[in-house]
């Protein structure tokens, strides 16, 4: 069985974060294993507080994963400071790290800001250049880019300048589009595809960023190349999201597992 390490924060409503993480891998097929980055205090309406792990500790963590059950890949998602990025960085290089799939989280789907400012350029200049494949959504590549993206043509201009600026793979998610749920992926030497979805009258998008970066990850551990991990991907949160699972008062999770509860059904 392959396997996936998802590095992120723990969501205690269990939609986001670690906890998504780990649901997403399972039910694609992988084992997950996991590296706290830090405990966040939240749920469907927003985050009250979050206690960030030292570094030593995500360090600790990090080593235990790769001397023992080493990954087929690996998923970043919330890092919230400098000195995180910076142990990230190390190990993945120290180890060699494969398939890495970066989410830049930068604020949750309440509206909550996740990420320190200075943190930003950290994410940037150390963690971009050792990804696979980066996967910001409009605002947050609204604010690696400095552009305003109001349609296709600007998530165009935005992937390209992040793909040519830092030399990596990038999916500019379109969820945040007034239009559509249509992804874009620039790839560097090639010609951007676009991979179309259809947007679905849900509400509860709670962990829709950390699911689809770990369903990437999971989709390249088992040997899918980028279009067809991106393919693979969007197949599963579209399910997800079809489910229609209304959990909490605010923006409620999606159902993970709904191949699971629908056999159960039967």
């Amino acid at each position: 069985m392959k396997v996936v390490l998802t590095i992120a924060g723990s969501d205690s409503s269990g939609g986001a974060g670690i906890q998504a993480d780990i649901k997403t891998i399972t039910c694609c097929g992988a084992y997950a294993e996991s590296a706290v980055t830090a405990l966040t205090a939240q749920n469907t309406t927003g985050v009250k507080s979050i206690l960030e792990s030292t570094p030593q500790f995500l360090a600790d963590q990090l080593d235990c994963v790769f001397e023992d059950i080493a990954p087929d890949a690996v998923k970043i998602g919330m890092v919230s400071s400098v000195e995180l990025i910076e142990v990230i960085a190390r190990k993945l290089e120290f180890y060699k790290a494969k398939n890495v799939v970066l989410d830049p989280v930068m604020v949750a789907t309440s509206g909550s800001k996740l990420i320190a400012g200075q943190a930003v350029n950290a994410l940037k200049t150390r963690l971009f250049p050792l990804a696979t494949l980066i996967t910001p959504n409009i605002p947050e590549a609204e604010t690696l880019t400095g552009l305003t993206i109001t349609g296709k043509e600007q998530m165009e201009e935005a992937g390209r300048k992040i793909c040519a600026e830092f030399g990596v793979a990038v999916l500019v998610k379109g969820g945040h589009s007034v239009n559509d749920a249509s992804d874009l992926l620039c790839v560097p030497g090639k010609e951007p595809k676009w991979f179309a979805g259809r947007r679905i009258e849900n509400p509860n998008t709670h962990g829709t960023g950390c699911t689809l970066s770990s369903a990437l990850a999971t989709f390249l551990a088992k040997g899918e190349n980028l279009e067809q991990a991106v393919e693979s991907a969007k197949n599963y949160i579209s399910a997800a999201l079809n489910a229609r699972l209304n959990l909490g008062k605010g923006s409620g999770p999606l159902m993970h597992n709904f191949a699971i509860a629908q056999n159960a059904e039967k």
